[in-house]
């Protein structure tokens, strides 16, 4: 096998293993508490993550042993495309027609942009240079976390500028490390340390930020984001910084600022699919949730709901009041009311005796309830017609 084919081969097992390990990260995200959403240290799958994106890491390293980086950096943006089918395939995570062709303009973009990248002289950054690029990340990557959580509301939203967060500390990882292999060409010297730390950090950075970028957003758009904005953060630096041009001229540079659009509208595509399934799931929740019922305040017992059930017991009571049953109200509630047993014996005062010029007819009942909520009180009420007046 030459050594052009073994990098294009070792090119695409990197790009699977970079997707199996978004697609590992995503599983994990989704099943892990909002505490966890960062490092879900705790969960084996998420180190197996871990493993797949450092093999991926590895591969790529060794096919650009192998291969010119104007081939083995635009065969990196696959990923996004092997995610897809991927997702589908192990766990069931079908993605739409609108998401294919996010992925697909992300992927063509990226790649026609990458492929634009003039090689320059092996050249490395000052101290001044890497002081500056290191303080001008962290306030990028602080600046676009402060933004996520300001729009925590908006799942997809706040998962893209983590994913872009992530994407920034990815390539500029590769800038120092590419600075340090400069620079140990020459030999190692303890001068490097601060950069190796800055390359641990960043790394690290990024390895958390895409995890916590799957939480709520799916798939598509967080891993496009990253794929596209890690490659394009190593090449804008190269360009300012290292001396890179585009190839091929003025016609290179607008060729490269078109594929750049291109990839943006995939991106965008992608993020605007994701809003939109949004919407329509919380618009299916809205109109299936039943409404809130109040439930009872402490203490009290709880009311009851009618049913079929009562429904056919309520007209059973109203056959039994049409067949006998009290037809006052206050009547019908105090026929129902049952005392409760007591312990000791209660005395009762006895009834006063009746008068002579008393009336034996009963007195109607009158209950203030309509008036003023309460429960049925009966209260007894002398009819003036009926009462007799003695001088």
């Amino acid at each position: 096998m030459s050594a052009l084919a073994l990098s294009v081969l070792l090119s695409f097992v990197s790009a699977v293993a970079y997707a199996g390990g978004a697609i590992v990260q995503e599983q994990v995200a989704v099943s892990s508490p909002g505490a966890q959403q960062y490092a879900p240290l705790r969960r084996p799958a998420w180190w197996a993550a871990v493993g797949l994106n450092g093999l991926g890491g590895l591969l790529h390293v060794v096919a650009l042993a192998y291969g010119p980086l104007s081939l083995v950096q635009p065969l990196g943006a696959l990923t996004i495309v092997f995610a897809l089918p991927m997702a589908a395939l192990f766990v069931g995570r079908r993605a739409g027609a609108t998401a294919w062709r996010g992925a697909v303009m992300a992927t063509v973009g990226l790649a026609g942009l990458l492929s634009l990248v003039g090689a320059s002289d092996v050249q490395s950054l000052d101290t001044p240079q890497r002081v500056a690029a290191a303080l001008g990340t962290a306030a990028a990557v602080v600046a676009l976390m402060v933004a996520a959580r300001a729009v925590h509301r908006h799942p997809a939203v706040r998962s893209i500028l983590l994913a872009v967060a992530s994407g920034v500390a990815f390539g500029m990882s590769s800038v120092f490390t590419k600075t340090v292999a400069v620079d140990w060409t020459g030999g190692v010297s303890a001068a490097d340390l601060p950069s190796l730390t800055v390359i641990g950090v960043l790394a690290t950075a990024g390895m958390l930020l895409s995890q916590a970028s799957y939480r709520g957003a799916g798939l598509a758009a967080p891993l496009a984001t990253l794929t596209v904005v890690n490659p394009v953060v190593a090449a804008a630096v190269g360009i300012t910084m290292f001396g890179e041009t585009f190839r091929y001229g003025s016609t290179g540079t607008a060729l490269a600022l078109s594929c750049g659009v291109v990839a943006a509208g995939g991106l965008i595509l992608l993020t605007t699919e994701r809003l939109a399934r949004e919407q329509r799931e919380a618009d299916q929740a809205g109109g299936e949730a039943p409404l809130p019922v109040p439930g009872p305040a402490d203490g009290e017992a709880p009311v009851p709901v009618p049913g079929p059930a009562d429904g056919a017991a309520a007209a059973g009571a109203g056959s039994a009041h049409a067949e006998g049953a009290p037809a006052d109200p206050a009547e019908r509630l105090l026929s129902e009311l049952t005392l409760p047993d007591l312990a000791e014996d209660v005395r009762v005062p006895s009834p006063a005796p009746a008068r002579e010029d008393a009336d034996d007819a009963p007195w109607p009942l009158v209950s203030y309830a309509p008036f003023y909520g309460g429960p049925y009180v009966p209260v007894a009420v002398v009819d003036r017609h009926r009462v007799r007046v003695k001088s």
